[in-house]
């Protein structure tokens, strides 16, 4: 009897060892065995660099990237390869190898045979550190590699990484890069010719009138740096092979062997036709880093420790089945958001195709036998159906200032936008296209060039991309939510916000011109046609994607009234609000459902523009009126059952936890965020587009928070679409201010935490609520 009661203790206990939940260091991916290539490597980065490190066949190397390093053709070009070699070699073998991220201090660690190295990145300052320590004296060489030591024609299909797509106007030169000994360390920088890309585009789309007040964010960019190291010097350069692309190295020595050596790489951009401007700028870097490095560390690793203390979402469940999958979707939540932290601070967004993280395209597609610097779908390209993305899921992780690298470089594409509308159509307001450069134009290839002579210049003669103009309004309402969720003063966004509602309400009005007297309908609407309900439903009347937007910006702009717009803008916006068209319906099966448009006449894409007034524009959800309508578009329109999927941008995750169906929301929410198929977990892709695919990871982010927390009417709903059997510790930001803690364990809220305190009575738990439930709410 002692023995039966032994075994049952002793069964309880590991059960409850089993059912703790993860923390952050249970999520740190650890590697015991050596890399077998680039492909294998590991992401690191803070500020706006980003490294991917590995150790392949002894030796240790990473790729280094900044944002905004485009070259001429917009190509956003690696900063170069670092390899590090070691004698005696502690990385001789495998046994006892460590590689490990550490999520909490935001560094790499990799271990073996009494040797440690730590590589880290200064979150505030451009500067990467790699610092080794070992038992026994070591000698260091540190090469840097570079592929762009010559010109090198681009031809192909290697031009989709840069602006000229599949259609190149000539010879596309990656002209060859600065770098020589110096001071004992190494210098190097690519700086841009006068003549980009930029004006190829400008020439193109008949804007040379108003050339000289276009921003131009590429004539005379410099950006490079400097590597160097405590007793180092120069030692030869070297030729070899990498993958199918040839290098030419340069390596510096350490002056003695010794148990400790530090490396650091100072980098630099500086826009100006004046090369010592950027010298003077590189040296300034140098001398003020030697003064501040060990301060720097310390505040380098707390600025992580904050980062995670601000967000997360740890999950488990004890369902055999499941259990691993869901562990790694509480894990590749962490890593992704990790990915997201390296380019807090950019100057420019984090890119949907890879962000800072690419490296060698032939292990994506084999036949890509490409420079590293090559990715799918360009280097200064913006698509914003992507871009958006990566960047809603900031708002409910209260990565605020991450989203100021996103929304602010839509501010300085103001000016651009608006001379378009002047010069085309002698109207005002902004005029952002889809697969929008970093300059505001739209690309030079999906623009076109073999193009009808007397076709509309303000248009891109292209099936796919005509008449999609909404996806900017996803961003206006990112920066709208900035106020609703931190209260954070956003006047600066609103005339970029109110010039892009005039694009739509002066454009409409004009096209509606063109074909007759009378400006409006006879309710006194506008006509949206032509227009794009997102990429799919083409030649569109009134596309619901285009009158969500529309509806909402405005509503959420008035609620504001004076204390953020002028007098005049809250007048402007409600009138043009009256002007507004209705949502459009239909029916299936007898059903009432929501409708991509009003009409249209193909389809070109497979995104579900039905359901974008559920999101991103969160008309219907939970706690809003007539929920079964967009539950039944969801189930019910053949077009979306056809197009679903897990897959790269594919969003039915975040639309099946917004309308509260827990079991499809877990089902795409699980294959979504399942283990890349590479050794970084959360290294997914191509998709749609390219390794690692970004909007794939923020897609998923966004689906959990849906599942966790929704909104509406001023109630916090929890576990709105979240199996009752999946354990969840999670921390979550919520509209004015506020932050909302939990721990599920075992079907049982074992911990609830509310700041501002008083908002707890704003909170209705729907763990485990019948979808007939969640229909009742509203």
């Amino acid at each position: 009897m002692k023995n039966r009661v032994f075994i049952f203790w002793l069964l309880v206990a590991s059960l409850k060892i089993e059912a703790q939940l993860p923390v952050l260091e249970n999520y740190n991916p650890v590697w015991k065995t050596q890399s077998i290539n680039a492909s294998e490597s590991m992401p690191l980065g803070g500020g706006d660099i980003g490294l991917n490190v590995w150790v392949e066949k002894g030796a240790l190397y990473f790729y280094f990237s900044k944002s905004g390093c485009f070259d001429e053709h917009n190509t956003l070009l690696k900063l170069g390869r670092i390899k590090l070699e070691f004698s005696p070699n502690p990385f001789k073998d495998n046994h006892g190898f460590h590689q490990e991220l550490v999520l909490e201090d935001g560094y790499i660690k990799i271990s073996q045979n009494n040797t440690e190295v730590k590589l880290w990145v200064d979150v505030f300052n451009p500067v990467i550190h790699v610092e080794i320590e070992s038992k026994s004296s070591l000698k260091m060489a540190a090469s840097y590699e570079s592929w762009r030591y010559k010109n090198r024609e681009v031809i192909g299909k290697e031009n989709n990484a840069n602006s000229y797509k599949w259609a190149p106007q000539g010879p596309v030169i990656t002209y060859q890069d600065s770098i020589s000994f110096e001071n004992n360390g190494i210098k190097f920088y690519h700086k841009n010719r006068t003549q980009t890309v930029f004006d190829v585009a400008v020439k193109q789309q008949k804007l040379e009138a108003v050339k000289s007040q276009l921003m131009n964010p590429l004539k005379d960019l410099t950006f490079g740096g400097f590597m160097t190291g405590k007793h180092m010097k120069p030692e030869d350069n070297y030729y070899g092979v990498y993958q199918n692309t040839d290098f030419k190295g340069y390596r510096l020595v350490s002056e003695k062997s010794s148990k400790k050596h530090h490396l650091k790489i100072v980098l630099n951009t500086l826009q100006s036709a004046q090369i010592d401007e950027w010298n003077a700028g590189l040296r300034n870097e140098l001398e003020v880093d030697a003064l501040r490095e060990k301060r720097q560390e310390k505040q380098t690793q707390l600025w992580w420790s904050q980062f995670w203390k601000r967000s997360f979402v740890f999950t488990q469940t004890l369902q055999p089945k499941a259990k691993d999958s869901v562990f790694q979707m509480g894990q590749n939540y962490q890593l992704f958001r990790y990915m997201l932290g390296c380019n807090a601070y950019g100057k420019h967004p984090t890119k949907f195709n890879g962000g800072l993280f690419t490296y060698d395209p032939v292990f994506t597609n084999t036949d890509f036998n490409f420079t590293p610097d090559f990715r799918n779908w360009g280097g200064g390209t913006m698509t914003q159906q992507n871009q958006r993305l990566v960047y809603y899921p900031m708002l409910k992780s209260g990565d605020f200032d991450m989203m100021d690298a996103q929304l602010d470089y839509y501010v300085t594409l103001l000016k651009n936008a608006e001379l378009r509308s002047e010069v085309y159509w002698q109207h005002k307001g902004a005029a952002f296209t889809e697969q929008l450069e970093n300059y505001g134009l739209p690309n030079p290839a999906e623009y076109g060039w073999n193009r009808p002579e007397e076709y509309d210049p303000g248009m891109q003669y292209n099936a796919w991309l005509e008449y999609q103009w909404d996806t900017v309004l996803e961003f206006c309402n990112m920066m709208i939510e900035q106020k609703a969720y931190a209260g954070r003063n956003i006047k600066k966004y609103i005339p970029f916000i109110v010039s892009c509602l005039r694009f739509f309400d002066e454009h409409y009005q004009y096209l509606a011109k063109k074909r007759g007297h009378k400006t409006l309908d006879a309710n006194g609407h506008l006509v949206l046609y032509p227009g794009s309900a997102v990429e799919t439903y083409k030649m569109a009347n009134n596309a619901n994607s285009t009158i969500a937007a529309l509806r909402v910006i405005t509503t959420k702009l008035i609620a504001f009234e004076s204390e953020s717009l002028s007098d005049e803008d809250l007048t402007y916006v409600q009138d043009f609000q009256a002007r507004i068209p209705p949502l459009n319906f239909r029916e299936i099966n007898h059903q009432k459902v929501l409708s991509p448009a009003k009409s249209w006449e193909r389809i070109n894409n497979t995104e579900a523009a039905q359901l974008y007034p559920v999101f991103p524009w969160g008309l219907y959800g939970i706690g809003k009126p007539d929920l079964v309508v967009a539950q039944n578009t969801y189930f019910l329109d053949k077009d979306l059952l056809k197009f679903r999927s897990h897959i790269g941008w594919k969003q039915d995750n975040i639309f099946a936890a917004r309308l509260g169906l827990t079991n499809e929301a877990a089902e795409y929410t699980l294959r979504k965020m399942a283990n890349a198929d590479r050794r970084f977990p959360a290294f997914w892709g191509p998709g749609f587009d390219w390794v690692p695919d970004h909007n794939w990871g923020g897609s998923g982010m966004i689906g959990m928070q849906e599942m966790l927390l929704q909104e509406a009417n001023g109630k916090i709903y929890l576990f709105p679409a979240w199996p009752k059997e999946w354990n969840v510790h999670f921390k979550l930001h919520a509209s004015n201010n506020t932050t909302i803690e939990v721990t599920l364990e075992n079907e049982i809220i074992t911990y609830l935490n509310v700041l501002p305190e008083e908002r707890k009575n704003d909170i209705i738990v729907l763990l485990g609520k019948s979808n007939e439930a969640k229909k009742m709410l509203n």
